[in-house]
């Protein structure tokens, strides 16, 4: 200790010497200096001056005699050491050198320009250069300087070494004697006192070092009471505890911690506690420390512990950081209960969370899980995955007419069928309701999908027992592999989900493996949905009217509205791909609605034209349109343009009335009383067209236009038949009081057939087609008659 503290006096002595005095010293000698070489700087420049005004006249007559002999006087001065002079003309260059002897980094040269004063002014003949000498900070120091300085370096060397002596004997001895003191209590354990007396400071220091000793041995007699009663508490508390040192290692632990253990205290002793911790565990519990903190300053973990016995319990393990409380303590206490039960009822829970309460299998939140994680595999393994999107097909009429039990009841011999048929890395999902997930893992992943979709096809040709009951299904299967067709687990169910309805599209009952045309027909799709959206928000749809004339004289009879979409970019757009998607969507209601109001504005137009009073206009209605508020529809529409009931023809197809739904056939009286007419549509393509004539009101049957493009289409034999059909349908309709209209004509042999039949009225493009409300006004109006078929035809 008398060493280090020693030098540090000797380091802030010596400090203070060159924070001080070295400045002041490094000061003067650059005064001194500075004032040296200003006064050099003087002299130089009025010689530089005065010898070049000497220098003009000889530069100017080129002298060179005279300017030799200035040169040499110029060198002559003691400051200067060379002399050089130059001309403009670069014909004269005379130096002059001292003889002494120095080196040329120790020389300053300095410069002036000759200035001549000639007939024609100022002219700068030349320049003089004089090399001298550069001044240092000691070069110019007289004798009476070095004295003071010397003498100031010896007073100052006379106080250090003063200084040192007085702290040597007023400081470092009574440190020594502390330091003696403490170092005999630290060896032998007994507190010892110091012997030194003094008034000052290091004097009251010993006295209050005595006075501790005396204080710390009643404390230590109480720490040792205090542990004692520690420990016992410690090692009676019914929990397992226990103590680590800063690295991990067992420190300390409970009596009830080596009982529920199995281990002695003197095995487990300085042992890292991670090697007790199962090895699959262990990266958790080292991990534990950046784990969020939920109870204050203690963090918890729960890992497995291997008992003495061998065998493992899950523990959870609540540590406190003795640092934490700010006692310089390290190391941790710790809390360890025994959580297996829980941990145990957890994982059931868990179970039942992705499990699908009726069939056993994973169920969404589970799928996706174990989909992600499969990903990861064949990622790691270089391997490709199957994803099945299976649909059962027609289930919904299960639920409806046997109920849901029985439904449920398919779904588990469903997956009785399935399961045996997976293997031991695969995984199924009930999705929900009747759609299944099935993922097929590792090598041949792909050929196993393949098959496993012709399986699951195959397993449908048995029926389903339900009681008494014989069910027949089957399935629509969409097939889609990764990473050939997904780049990650939400993209690879949902191109099997796009793959199974494009088997739904094409029929059902099957598999379609995934291909980038499905995914175009879906964007094409939902590009159709936008524009509807778009449409019925910006009214682009409009009612386009095709006449319906009397096929033998051709007046024009009324005219059936046709839905078209005018799409501000598009154009006119068709509307098969747009009656299609808004069925799905559920929007063929607002959109036959706009059509319906449409219909009937236009017809309020037409009926201005003379001769078109008694015209009627056609318009379809949707399935999805029959509710109880239809008829009221038509009758405000009839009442705010002033249409005759009569003249509001309602077509309906087989689809409103193949149920024999009791509702829509009090609809369609309630439209039948309110006056407006009836008309099939598309008949004779249906199942079973011929008994509506009988069970509903209806007031025209509009032949399909697949008879009638079938008339004259080269085969005899088929043409003999549509004729024979065509007829008996004109018949039967004509003896139930209807009124026929052919749909499709297009060519005047299939309007002379069709005279021939019998038949009365027509529409196709033979006549006109369907045209916007303005062309239709145009036309009529280019005849004012507006009866004739030539008329319309132009």
């Amino acid at each position: 200790m008398a060493h280090s503290v020693e030098s540090r006096f000797i380091a802030i002595i010596s400090g203070a010497l060159l924070a001080v005095v070295v400045p002041l010293f490094t000061l003067l000698l650059a005064l001194s200096s500075q004032q040296a070489v200003r006064a050099l700087e003087e002299h130089v420049d009025i010689v530089l001056a005065t010898n070049s005004q000497a220098l003009a006249k000889p530069l100017w007559d080129l002298d060179t005699e005279s300017v030799h002999q200035i040169a040499v006087a110029m060198v002559k001065d003691p400051t200067i050491y060379a002399v050089r002079v130059t001309d403009t003309t670069g014909k004269l260059n005379i130096s002059e050198v001292t003889p002494q002897e120095i080196s040329l980094s120790d020389l300053t040269i300095r410069s002036q320009p000759i200035t001549y004063m000639s007939n024609y002014g100022a002219r700068v003949v030349g320049k003089v250069s004089v090399s001298i000498p550069t001044i240092g900070w000691f070069s110019k120091l007289h004798e009476f300087e070095f004295a003071f300085i010397s003498i100031f370096i010896i007073a100052i060397l006379t106080v250090f070494g003063a200084a040192i002596l007085g702290n040597r004997v007023m400081v470092i001895k009574p440190l020594l004697r502390l330091t003696a003191a403490i170092e005999a209590t630290r060896r032998l354990g007994s507190r010892h006192h110091v012997d030194w007396r003094s008034t000052d400071e290091m004097g009251r220091l010993a006295k209050s070092f005595n006075e501790m000793q005396t204080l710390l041995e009643h404390e230590e007699r109480e720490l040792k009471l205090a542990h004692r009663k520690t420990t016992q508490t410690y090692n009676l508390t019914p929990a397992m505890l226990f103590s680590l040192d800063a690295d991990d290692r067992i420190a300390a632990v409970s009596d009830y911690w080596l009982v529920a253990t199995g281990y002695s205290r003197s095995d487990i002793l300085n042992l890292p506690f991670c090697e007790l911790v199962m090895p699959e565990d262990r990266s958790l519990y080292h991990n534990r420390k950046s784990q969020v903190r939920s109870r204050g300053p203690a963090f918890e973990v729960t890992v497995r512990f291997i008992c003495q016995s061998g065998k493992t319990m899950n523990v959870l393990i609540a540590e406190t950081e003795l640092g934490s409380a700010g006692d310089g303590e390290t190391g941790s206490l710790s809390v360890m209960t025994d959580v297996t039960e829980l941990k145990q009822s957890e994982i059931r829970n868990y179970q039942q969370a992705i499990s699908d309460h009726l069939t056993g299998l994973l169920n969404r939140q589970g799928f996706e899980a174990a989909l992600e994680q499969k990903i990861i595999e064949a990622d790691r393994n270089g391997t490709d995955i199957a994803c099945l999107f299976v649909d059962l097909d027609r289930f919904k009429s299960i639920n409806d007419n046997l109920g849901h039990a029985a439904g449920d009841l398919v779904l588990g011999q469903f997956v009785e069928r399935m399961l045996p048929l997976l293997g031991d890395h695969d995984a199924a999902s009930r999705l929900g309701g009747d759609e299944f997930a099935i993922l097929l893992c590792g090598e041949g992943s792909e050929r196993r999908g393949t098959e496993l979709c012709q399986r699951i096809v195959e397993f449908f040709d048995v029926p389903f027992r339900i009681e008494t009951n014989s069910v027949r299904l089957s399935a629509s299967i969409g097939l889609a592999f990764y990473p050939a067709h997904a780049a990650s687990g939400a993209e690879l169910l949902q191109k099997s989900d796009l793959a199974m309805y494009a088997r739904k599209r094409d029929g059902k009952n099957g598999a379609q493996v995934y291909n980038s045309a499905i995914l175009d027909k879906t964007r094409e799709r939902a590009e159709i949905e936008t524009d509807i959206e778009a449409a019925l928000a910006a009214n682009w749809f409009e009612a386009h009217l095709q006449p319906i004339v009397d096929i033998r004289t051709g007046a024009c009879n009324g005219f059936e509205a046709l839905m078209r979409m005018r799409h501000p970019r598009k154009g006119l757009v068709p509307p098969g791909a747009i009656v299609s998607v808004a069925e799905e969507t559920g929007t063929i209601g607002q959109i036959g609605n706009l059509i319906l109001e449409d219909a009937v504005a236009n017809l309020a137009r037409i009926s201005r034209i003379p001769g078109m009073f008694d015209t009627y206009v056609a318009v379809n209605v949707s399935p999805l349109q029959f509710d109880a508020s239809l008829p009221v529809k038509l009758s405000t529409l009839l009442g705010r343009y002033a249409i005759r009931p009569s003249r509001l023809v309602i077509e309906i197809t087989e689809a409103v009335l193949m149920h024999d739904n009791p509702e829509i056939r009090r609809l369609l009286d309630e439209i039948r009383n309110i006056g407006c007419r009836i008309a099939l549509d598309d008949f004779g393509t249906g199942y079973s067209s011929l008994s509506y004539l009988s069970r509903f009101p209806v007031d025209i049957v509009k032949i399909d236009q697949s008879f009638i493009r079938s008339l004259n289409n080269g085969d005899d034999d088929i043409d003999r038949r549509n004729k024979m059909l065509i007829e008996g349908i004109a018949a039967i309709s004509h003896k139930m009081n209807c009124h026929v209209v052919a749909e499709g004509v297009e060519t005047e042999y299939q309007r002379s057939t069709l005279i021939d039949m019998g038949i009365e009225y027509a529409q196709g493009y033979y006549f006109a087609r369907p045209q916007a409300i303005g062309d239709v006004l145009t036309m009529l109006n280019a005849d004012r008659s507006g009866d004739r078929i030539d008329s319309i035809a132009s």
